[in-house]
């Protein structure tokens, strides 16, 4: 994935239609959240076998909706000046340190209750 190349489509098309005043961290925010209601409402009420295997129609609207929550997440890294592959990687070392392999393996529960025994 070639992240630049993606930030500068993403930056020409808001460009290109003079979009730039709309999108403030708050007004991506609440786009993002209404994106990810979208994706929420194709999982709703299926099973976990359905949800695991889509139909071609539901799959290709599935990946419409995962792009436009990456195009809006990537636009918010963009106004905030986040550098997401940095952010991630903190994140991740966060996320290592808080589920070490010995409490958490084959466990789903919160860090917090997977420390308690």
């Amino acid at each position: 994935m070639n992240l630049e190349k993606i930030t500068q489509r993403i930056q020409k098309f808001s460009d290109d239609r003079e979009w730039e005043s709309f999108h403030n961290p708050k007004n991506l925010v609440m786009a993002l959240s209404g994106e990810v209601g979208e994706l929420n409402e194709i999982f709703q009420w299926l099973d976990f076998e359905e949800s695991q295997h889509l139909p071609d129609d539901v799959l290709a609207h599935t990946k419409e909706e995962v792009a436009d929550i990456a195009v809006y997440l990537l636009r918010i890294c963009m106004k905030l000046d986040i550098d997401l592959e940095d952010a991630i990687m903190k994140k991740m070392d966060k996320n290592e340190a808080k589920y070490p392999v010995e409490t958490s393996k084959g466990g789903a529960k919160k860090y917090s209750k997977s420390r308690q025994k």
